[in-house]
């Protein structure tokens, strides 16, 4: 069973180029998790994550209400099988919808495994509809 993990970190809306071009503090470990060409969540496990864009109207705002989970490959098979739609087959890749019927996000990596993201409101929900 995955470990639920509060995500602290930052949230940036930019455009697109200025995202592409950040920097983020520390360089090592910070995970990125861009959910719209002109929008990224950042953050690391116990470490303020800071953040560098090149963009006059940017929003950079601290985040606290997701929760992350790190799957293996067989959880993201036991995931899959509460995903309305086939997973893409190329990777990394972006899943973003419903999971066993709750608002969640969920990262696929190249190696087989991946990333669950969902809000902090919703995750004993999901982890109870997971059997988790």
């Amino acid at each position: 069973m995955p470990a639920l993990d509060p995500i602290v970190g930052v949230r940036v809306v930019a455009v697109p180029a200025a995202i592409d071009e950040a920097t983020w503090a520390p360089a090592s470990g910070t995970h990125l998790w861009r959910t719209a060409p002109d929008e990224v969540l950042a953050w690391q496990p116990d470490v303020d994550v800071k953040v560098t864009v090149d963009d006059p109207d940017a929003i950079v705002e601290p985040e606290h209400g997701f929760i992350s989970a790190t799957l293996s490959g067989a959880d993201v098979e036991l995931v899959s099988r509460h995903v309305d739609v086939p997973l893409p087959t190329e990777r990394p890749a972006l899943v973003q919808g419903k999971i066993a019927g709750v608002p969640a996000s969920l990262g696929l990596s190249p190696d087989g495994g991946g990333i669950l993201v969902v809000q902090a409101a919703y995750a004993h929900e999901l982890a109870g509809r997971l059997g988790w």
